[in-house]
């Protein structure tokens, strides 16, 4: 097991790559603990779950909302939970995000960690302290920055997930590789064999890799207010075509790392030969890289963006593989491309 620790102003979280589900136990402190968990988690590994009173949520991504948490809120009282419970998500991202809210807010916090079960969540979406729920649609716009206590990583989970859910978090592997690690980049073209087969020596190694690339971007820029920013490549687009098209995260993102890594080379930032190398990784995870969209949907959509400050949209772009930076781009002027593409 290796431990990667997140230090940020809301509090340190450890990162257990490795650890497994049938240990929670041993990180759960003294007192009365309740888990929150998804419909599908439940049904595959209630068995393994500590002896403590179980909150299950509907799956899938209509399912962040604040009607959730009002829902996770009623049980909660019901159940007479106060300062000293202790939360435990058991899940995905979404129900990372979902816990972590519920438990920062309630009773003005009470102290919280997460079982990491999708690729998604191992590498992205438990790590970092982010936690929310989207609002009429829009992705993550109510939220709260809030460090959990723990983040237990347990590659076996990955077994029981379909493609497309692994398929979301090598979306995020690939957007770690882009911004921060060429070698990393190259490591994951290496083995897109293993990749797909799962094996368990590649993935922690992959799992690993991105969760130092995202913890130290995180230590060093908790709240999003400079190099934090470099971690929504590819979002941006992204959260506006998982709004208008209804399609997963990982796909959004894949397309969307694709339009900013072609505005990167419209800037003169990367080169077409990277470009390319990008569109071909993400192919062979198979990943999309295009997608049909209205573009007046999405622009108007991606106008909506927190990323937004008034005329300027805060926009990650690729100097090569391996480096980025973040550029403050007229809204106008994204809309104008966008457009004319």
């Amino acid at each position: 097991m290796q431990e990667i620790i997140v230090q940020g102003q809301s509090g340190r979280s450890r990162i257990l790559i490795g650890e497994t589900l049938a240990n929670l136990n041993r990180y759960l402190p003294d007192g009365r603990a309740i888990i929150i968990t998804d419909e599908n988690v439940a049904r595959l590994y209630a068995d393994q779950f500590p002896p403590v009173e179980v909150i299950t949520i509907g799956s899938g991504e209509t399912h962040k909302t604040m009607e959730t948490l009002a829902q996770i809120f009623d049980r909660l009282i019901a159940a007479e939970a106060d300062r000293s419970a202790f939360i435990v998500g058991i899940g995905g991202g979404i129900v990372g995000d979902v816990t972590g809210f519920a438990a920062s807010t309630y009773m003005r916090g009470v102290r919280f960690g997460f079982v990491a079960s999708t690729l998604l969540a191992q590498v992205d979406a438990t790590v970092g302290g982010k936690n929310g729920v989207n609002f009429k649609g829009y992705k993550n716009m109510v939220g709260v920055f809030c460090q959990p206590e723990f983040v237990i990583i347990d590659i076996a989970m990955l077994k029981t997930l379909p493609p497309a859910e692994i398929a979301c978090g090598l979306a995020e592997i690939v957007k770690h590789a882009c911004i921060a690690d060429a070698v990393y980049f190259d490591d994951i073209e290496t083995h897109c064999d293993r990749i797909a087969a799962l094996d368990a020596t590649t993935m922690l190694r992959l799992v690993q890799r991105s969760v130092e690339i995202k913890a130290a971007v995180v230590n060093a820029d908790e709240r999003e207010s400079g190099e934090r920013r470099k971690l929504n490549f590819g979002h941006t687009l992204g959260h506006a075509f998982e709004k208008t098209l209804g399609i997963s995260h990982g796909a959004a993102v894949s397309a969307g790392m694709v339009l900013a890594s072609e505005l990167s080379v419209r800037q003169g930032l990367l080169s077409p030969e990277e470009f390319e190398r990008i569109k071909k990784l993400l192919s062979r995870l198979h990943l999309p890289t295009e997608l049909e969209f209205d573009r007046a949907a999405v622009f108007d959509a991606l106008k909506k963006d927190k990323k937004r400050q008034r005329a300027q949209m805060h926009f990650v772009l690729l100097t090569g593989i391996g480096r980025s930076e973040v550029r403050s781009i007229a809204i106008e002027e994204i809309g104008a491309w966008l457009m004319g593409r």
